[in-house]
């Protein structure tokens, strides 16, 4: 099992499209068979980040699916328009 963390800070005054991007994260739990679970959420303290994605895949190929799938492709273009900064981290389980 793979369970796949990824953080971000977005730019100030790019509410409306982080709303667009994390709703469209969370929408493609059971789109995209890959997805075994997975969480999005914002950070509700002072932290460094703004968001995270909490996603788990039975295999890193089944993972690479997940990013190449042009569904995912989508909202993450938005992401990449809005932020800052990206950390992510792989773990196997």
């Amino acid at each position: 099992m793979i369970r796949h963390i990824v953080m971000w800070k977005f730019r100030p005054g790019t509410e409306t499209e982080q709303e667009r991007f994390l709703s469209g994260l969370r929408a493609l739990q059971g789109v995209i068979p890959q997805i075994l679970r997975s969480e999005v959420s914002v950070n509700t303290g002072t932290g460094n980040y703004d968001a995270v994605l909490v996603a788990e895949f039975e295999s890193p190929a089944d993972l690479e699916l997940y990013k190449n799938d042009p569904r995912h492709q989508a909202v993450s273009a938005i992401c990449k328009a809005i932020r800052q900064e990206r950390a992510a981290v792989d773990c196997a389980f």
